[in-house]
């Protein structure tokens, strides 16, 4: 038996607990090459509800989970092994690995890397969060020790690795977050040089006070205003990579936020921005994983995660991290 947690409303781009209900399903008995897994952990992201403005009513809700193999009927996964992948808000799956790959997600079933830190890791600092976080910074932004960045939601999940990553390169890092305990948090665990509420603040003032001699590099997870007023502040060749915009994910398509142009920031300055999946770094993940696993066995990066608990609770989990009710990466506990 397995717990589902399908999507209600179709086009919920803001979803509401009424939006989801739980079902209970019988799961067919295992064909060769198929494997039985049970879920463990279950990502909790704010970008899913983007996803169900394209999601009919009566789909499983999409997610990315670690689980263990439970049952195995392929030669290659033996009885309790770990995967990660893109398995939605389910309990239990069954699946071929040879075959499974989820087009959402553009991710397919991978074996846990690391055992010797906690499995959830490779939802977060060990899976595709610390890969965004790696390559949106090293590969798009292309800092250079001394110069200056700038990351939003930088008290979340990606945020947290991206702040870490540039302080480990001699940067000079200023994150904005949305409340004054994640503000303090930044600075006195994290190390971030400056943080700055962004529902308090003046964005221009504070990067004026914390950036006088301008912005390098943008992390951007959010969009919207708020962006369009960094830019304003950003050096001669800047550079952004975009890989968020949770200003905007309750908006479908045609209506989204509108928002100051940033055509004159760009012309003036020259500005290079960057849009990231991150799966077209697939084949490096591996750079990725190792160089973070190392800055963790070494106690140089640290993994922050919000853990909420109880399979039940996966709707109300989401929509208090789309209220900023996290600080780290959020993950559920399925039991």
């Amino acid at each position: 038996m397995a717990k589902v947690i399908y999507i209600n409303k179709p086009g919920a781009g803001d979803p509401q607990l009424e939006h989801f209900h739980i079902d209970t399903e019988v799961l067919p008995p295992l064909k060769d090459g198929e494997i039985l897994v049970e879920a463990e952990y279950i990502s909790v992201c704010p970008y899913v509800s983007a996803y169900m403005v394209f999601m009919p009513s009566g789909a499983k809700m999409l997610g990315l989970q670690v689980a263990k193999v439970v049952q195995s009927k392929d030669e290659n996964y033996k009885v309790g092994e770990y995967v990660s992948g893109p398995l939605g808000w389910a309990t239990h799956s069954v699946l071929n690995p040879s075959t499974f790959k989820d087009t959402m997600h553009d991710a397919k079933l991978e074996r846990v890397r690391y055992t010797d830190v906690p499995l959830s890791y490779s939802l977060t600092a060990l899976g595709l969060i610390g890969a965004t976080a790696y390559f949106g910074l090293l590969d798009v932004c292309k800092p250079k020790e001394g110069e200056t960045l700038v990351v939003n939601a930088a008290a979340g999940g990606v945020g947290t690795i991206v702040g870490q990553i540039a302080k480990l390169k001699g940067l000079r890092v200023i994150g904005f977050a949305g409340s004054n305990d994640k503000v303090k948090w930044l600075t006195e665990e994290l190390q971030f040089d400056f943080a700055y509420n962004y529902k308090t603040c003046n964005v221009v003032d504070a990067l004026k006070e914390s950036a006088p001699n301008g912005v390098d590099c943008y992390f951007d997870n959010v969009g919207g205003a708020f962006s369009s007023l960094v830019l304003t502040q950003m050096n001669t060749f800047g550079r952004i990579a975009v890989v968020g915009a949770i200003s905007s994910y309750d908006s479908d398509l045609m209506n989204q936020p509108l928002v100051p142009a940033v055509q004159t920031s760009f012309i003036a300055k020259q500005l290079k921005m960057e849009g990231l999946i991150v799966s077209r770094y697939e084949s490096r993940f591996p750079e990725a994983y190792e160089q973070i696993y190392g800055w963790i066995k070494e106690g140089k990066l640290k993994c922050y995660e919000h853990v909420y608990e109880g399979f039940e609770n996966l709707p109300k989990a989401l929509l208090d991290v789309q209220k900023g009710g996290n600080t780290g990466k959020a993950v559920l506990k399925v039991k």
